[in-house]
């Protein structure tokens, strides 16, 4: 393997937890680059038997056109760079999505002329056996958020399930593998900081995650908001508007006026041990519950209605427009016949 002069960032945790923020700041540091992600593993990893055998290199060339074109439909346009598939062909050492995906964040990296490249795609935490066994290596930044905050901050989005018995699942599920990672890499690989701490004390927070990089801090981090990044992210979706703004310190346990008693208790039922292990305090004296089929067929049956109802919200139908393009993109990939190897005889 060629000597790397990247260093990858890797975020992970649940969305809904200051995840853009976080980037947006991070992409402040002279040194590093922090693109708004369009999710290269999440999209891909599930389509990939549509490739067949990416070792042969018409089915190769295609992944990586299709990697091309995914970024370029991405509701945040990564600036600066003009992507050239040619090139990223010529620079990955195997044939491997994950390759292929280094490969274009680190000429996002050198279009930035910065040394550290950032994926905020917080779902990657379920293909870090795959970043890892590649000898990638990176850096990650477990972000943490009070699950319930988390839930009721997807109650007003366009993505996401909403029903509290499903977002709860979804929140343990994901901190449980982000913490096994932690403790799997250690600290000097893993670091992690709390949504609650970054917006109470963001200087002492970014300057410990800067001590962490082994990057200089600088205060005009803090300033993200002024960025044509952070602009160009909140004109791509309300769930984005707050990061045009300044730091909203006061930003924490809203769910206790936009969550109901009983969605709280759902909540806390499902995840009170990853709360507490978080140091989050329970609102109730429930701990662990198990909820029947029957129940659980009526939280199934209510998320439905509940996201039927959600992109009602004329706003909401616009942050989806937003996303067709590539919605498109990544159906006709599925649609597509069979890349089929060619058999030398």
């Amino acid at each position: 393997m060629k000597h790397r002069k990247y260093t990858p960032i890797q975020i992970i945790g649940t969305q809904r937890s200051g995840s853009n923020l976080l980037r947006l700041i991070l992409n402040e540091l002279d040194d590093v680059s922090a693109p708004h992600p369009p999710h290269i593993l999440k999209t891909f990893v599930p389509l990939l038997s549509r490739y067949e055998d990416i070792s042969a290199d018409v089915n190769f060339r295609q992944l990586i056109s299709d990697v091309c074109q995914l970024i370029q439909t991405n509701p945040v346009v990564w600036e600066k760079i003009e992507l050239d598939e040619e090139r990223i062909y010529q620079q990955c050492e195997n044939r491997t999505l994950v390759e292929v995906f280094r490969v274009v964040y680190e000429l996002m990296a050198e279009a930035n002329g910065a040394t550290h490249w950032c994926c905020k795609s917080m779902g990657n935490v379920k293909f870090t056996d795959e970043l890892e066994s590649s000898g990638m290596q990176p850096m990650y930044i477990r972000l943490v958020r009070d699950g319930r905050d988390v839930a009721a901050s997807f109650k007003k989005v366009a993505v996401g399930e909403k029903h509290v018995y499903h977002l709860a699942h979804y929140w343990k599920n994901l901190q449980s593998l982000s913490k096994k990672l932690v403790d799997s890499v250690g600290h000097s690989r893993a670091i992690t900081i709390s949504y609650e701490e970054l917006i109470r004390e963001p200087e002492q927070t970014m300057k410990g995650i800067c001590d962490f990089l082994q990057l200089p801090y600088t205060s005009k981090v803090l300033n993200y908001f002024d960025s044509v990044e952070s602009l160009h992210t909140a004109e791509s979706g309300f769930m984005w508007q707050n990061v045009k703004k300044p730091i909203l310190s006061n930003n924490s346990e809203k769910y206790r006026k936009i969550l109901s008693k009983e969605e709280i208790e759902i909540f806390e039922a499902v995840a009170a041990d990853v709360l507490e292990e978080n140091g989050y305090t329970l609102s109730t004296g429930i701990k662990k519950r198990q909820f029947s089929a029957e129940e659980i067929d009526v939280f199934d049956k209510e998320n439905i209605q509940m996201k039927q109802e959600t992109l009602k919200q004329a706003h909401l139908r616009i942050d989806l427009s937003k996303r067709h393009k590539q919605e498109i993109f990544i159906n006709s990939i599925k649609n597509r016949k069979l890349i089929h190897t060619p058999v030398l005889l």
